[in-house]
């Protein structure tokens, strides 16, 4: 089976948990459509997710808003989102955390900032004070300093693009440690380096950040 992209566990995860929760009927007073009033606010969010019966996914947030009456509709956890994937033996697999994100339903973006701490299933480690997740380009974005730790090579930058997966990545402007092996084969990295940077092309300029209204 394929591995999920880094984020997608956060997408299944957090949409069930809100599909769930929007069942819930909840008796208010009728608002104006263009006060700011969120749709739903949740607290204390830590819970378990399942797949086929198997427990995957566990989310924790201290406060998850739903406002649908902004411009552009989002999902808010002010107070820092974290999310862990596990093996059948319960172990986890990859995780995320941030201090503060944002997820824009409509254009399919997610926005993490703060903290931001990833790990995914083949072990890379990420940390950033922001980054993107565009769902439609299916791709990782950050014009911030970004710091990579694998096995073998340790990278930092000021500007961070890559796949979803997190397994085919380009970081600019950037000073690192590499595997003594790793220079015995310089002529095939350059060629791969080469390719990489040709594939991801220039980072792109916006959005740098969403304005919220």
């Amino acid at each position: 089976m394929r591995d999920f992209p880094v984020l997608a566990f956060v997408l299944l995860a957090v949409a069930t948990f809100a599909a769930c929760s929007e069942e819930r009927e909840h008796l208010a007073p009728a608002v104006n459509p263009k006060d700011s009033v969120a749709t739903m606010v949740t607290y204390g969010v830590n819970t378990m997710i399942s797949d086929s019966g198997v427990i995957k996914y566990r989310i924790v947030a201290e406060k998850w808003e739903i406002n649908q009456n902004r411009n552009p509709s989002r999902w808010i956890f002010h107070k820092g989102l974290f999310l862990e994937q596990f093996d059948l033996a319960k172990h986890v697999q990859a995780y995320i955390q941030c201090d503060t994100a944002y997820y824009y339903d409509m254009r399919r973006l997610w926005e993490l900032h703060g903290r931001v701490r990833i790990l995914t299933k083949k072990g890379l480690k990420f940390s950033s004070e922001e980054l993107f997740w565009d769902e439609r380009q299916h791709e990782f974005y950050s014009n911030k300093f970004s710091h990579l730790i694998t096995e073998d090579k340790e990278l930092q930058g000021n500007r961070f693009r890559s796949d979803e997966y997190m397994t085919k990545y380009s970081v600019k402007m950037t000073k690192g440690y590499f595997d003594k092996k790793d220079i015995g084969q310089s002529d095939n990295n350059q060629t791969q380096n080469n390719d990489s940077t040709n594939h991801w092309g220039r980072q792109p300029k916006h959005p740098r950040r969403i304005h919220n209204n």
